[in-house]
């Protein structure tokens, strides 16, 4: 099992910044992708940020521009640096990550979700 422990989030005004963090623990043989997704209320869940092991990244078009994934590899941790934040980006954020286990299965867990508000 791997655990993903989120934390960063909280109410920030428009034109602000925050950065989220996500730390994996557990039995990890090879984190091949960590990220982040976020679900606004009413709305599906969709993909922020990723970065994989080799550090190739892919942003939602909503983001780029504004947004900075990384990642410590020897942590296993993902951050995502969020600039001139908006009100539209008022969501539940969560982690992601896909694990790689020796037996050649990748595993996909979600963290628990962090709040994001955006708001005057």
């Amino acid at each position: 099992q791997v655990q993903l422990v989120e934390s960063g989030g909280g109410l920030v005004q428009p034109g602000g910044s925050l950065r989220l963090s996500c730390a994996a623990s557990g039995s990890i043989f090879r984190i091949n992708v960590m990220g982040w997704y976020r679900q606004a209320p009413g709305k599906q869940r969709e993909l922020v940020s990723v970065i994989t092991n080799g550090g190739s990244t892919n942003y939602a078009d909503s983001v780029k521009g504004r947004s900075t994934i990384s990642r410590d590899n020897a942590k296993n941790t993902v951050y995502l640096q969020m600039n001139n934040l908006k009100p539209e980006d008022t969501a539940v954020y969560y982690c992601n990550t896909r694990v790689a286990t020796t037996r050649g299965v990748e595993v996909v867990y979600w963290g628990q979700g962090t709040q994001v508000t955006v708001s005057s």
